[in-house]
């Protein structure tokens, strides 16, 4: 009897998970399992959008626009280009802060898209007049459906900016292509993007203005734009994650990873204040398949605010492909005064986001992959110091480069049990992974530690009534056997945290 209650007590505990435990699991855990089982899969991830987004409907005008709040994530959706394409969106500024909004816009599966598909963001006052220039981004030569992502933004640090009152201002998310396509008779599955609705995330960064005017207006316009020497040596893994929350963090050095047809793979590289930028993507050989993609890789490189700094694509025909981005200058407050908008976008320390994208056609040619991916990442130059704002920026550690994070030194094939044996490895699978043992190993640690505490009860119990049994009992007594006193819970039940 013993050994069947205590059989029966394992199996509860171990099963629990699956049952109310696992509908109490962090929405982040259970994205990291999808992430795994989708890589697992071998077929590429769905955008991951952050967690705990707003879900917000854009509005066809200004007037019952939603409004927006700094340090917050939103999801939405923009319809085809046309008047269904353009949404807005309200902010509510103050006089000093600077605000920068970013669009990433993700067609849904099945969609596809031309060269002149695309985005558009800007951020106007109550005129109608733009703040800054809008951002825009399109697929351009890829024709590949992705990720892509605009922003706009209004500024306060220059007596050349527009908007620099207080008031109501207005994002404008605008699609570009063809309008009219919605009117295809095509299946869903096979419609042009342009006649199929696109999700949305929207980022609102805040960025507060200086104790002083800025020493100098002008951006620096001496630095070394010389590329630096290749970096060479061994490679660590790291699986790239599936949207801008989920970025992998990468510091100086050789990272490898595996990318498939279609895929986009997000990374993030801190850099300081005075510090300099670069990045080489090597897309791996294929052993199969011949022909030639024109633009079969593309490496783009945002901001902290995912501001558009610069992009390099690549073909491919089987043969490895290293494609580069262009020499940048330090990072520098100045250099929002540039006329140049990939020095101007090197305006913020805090982390800067690779994302790699291989075209959807490479599966024609040469196969469903995966494909060997290899980044060379260097971060030159001592870190310096900031600009001495007049306040905290929201979200508050957006421009923040931490002094050490344990991820940059992880190599994703040891640090992952499995990680490294192909499909699923490493990078945000591993996550999953590494999580779910973690449960596994508290499960166990928790059903042992509640077996040994129900045996000792119940072996207390035996021996008082042993005693009681030595003893004559009154006539009177009752005899019935005393019930089991109920175990103790578990020291980190009841909302006490374990001590591990």
């Amino acid at each position: 009897m013993l050994t069947a209650t205590a059989t029966a007590a394992a199996l509860c505990v171990t099963l629990a998970p699956t049952g109310p435990a696992a509908a109490s699991e962090p929405a982040a855990a259970r994205t990291t399992a999808e992430d795994a089982r989708t890589a697992a899969d071998g077929t590429p991830e769905p955008y991951s959008f952050a967690e705990g987004a707003t879900t917000v409907k854009g509005t066809a005008d200004t007037t019952y626009s939603v409004r927006l709040e700094p340090g917050h994530t939103y999801k939405s959706s923009i319809g085809p280009a046309g008047r269904d394409g353009r949404l807005y969106y309200r902010l509510e500024l103050d006089a000093d802060s600077s605000a920068y909004v970013a669009a990433t816009a993700v067609p849904r599966p099945g969609a596809t898209v031309s060269y002149s598909d695309g985005l558009k963001v800007a951020l106007q006052d109550g005129n109608g007049r733009n703040c800054s220039s809008s951002g825009t981004a399109h697929f351009g030569a890829t024709q590949s459906p992705h990720p892509i992502a605009a922003s706009a933004s209004r500024e306060t640090g220059g007596k050349q900016y527009a908007c620099r009152t207080a008031g109501t201002y207005y994002v404008v998310v605008e699609r570009s292509g063809a309008v009219g396509a919605s009117r295809t008779t095509e299946p869903a599955a096979t419609a042009p993007s342009s006649s199929r609705a696109w999700d949305l995330e929207l980022s609102y960064v805040s960025e507060p203005g200086l104790k002083k005017a800025p020493g100098s207006t002008k951006a620096p316009e001496a630095w070394n734009s010389a590329s630096p020497d290749a970096l060479a040596g061994v490679s660590k893994h790291r699986r790239g994650g599936a949207g801008f929350s989920r970025a992998r963090s990468l510091s100086q050095g050789i990272w490898d990873d595996e990318i498939s047809p279609g895929q986009t793979r997000f990374y993030k590289v801190p850099v300081d204040w005075g510090q300099r930028f670069y990045a080489t993507a090597d897309l791996g050989s294929s052993g199969r398949g011949d022909g030639y993609v024109g633009t079969a890789l593309t490496m783009s490189l945002y901001n902290p605010v995912r501001g558009f700094v610069d992009d390099v694509g690549s073909g491919y025909d089987g043969s490895q492909r290293s494609a580069a981005l262009d020499p940048l200058p330090p990072v520098a407050y100045e250099n929002r005064f540039a006329l140049n908008n990939h020095v101007s976008a090197m305006r913020f320390a805090g982390s800067y986001y690779l994302v790699v994208h291989l075209a959807a056609q490479i599966a024609d040619r040469f196969g469903e992959g995966p494909f060997g991916l290899t980044l060379r990442v260097r971060v030159a130059g001592a870190a310096g110091t900031g600009p001495a704002y007049a306040g905290a920026a929201n979200p508050r550690d957006v421009f923040d480069v931490p002094a050490g994070d344990s991820d940059d030194a992880t190599d994703d094939r040891t640090a992952g049990g499995t990680a490294g044996t192909g499909t699923g490895a490493g990078g945000s699978g591993d996550d999953g992974r590494s999580g779910t043992m973690k449960l596994i190993a508290a499960g166990g640690i928790g059903t042992g530690s509640l077996l040994m505490l129900t045996l000792g009860m119940w072996t207390v119990a035996a021996r008082r009534r042993a005693v009681r049994t030595v003893r004559t009992a009154p006539e009177d007594a009752d005899t019935a056997s005393a019930q089991l006193p109920a175990p103790a819970p578990a020291p980190w039940e009841h909302g006490a945290t374990r001590g591990w």
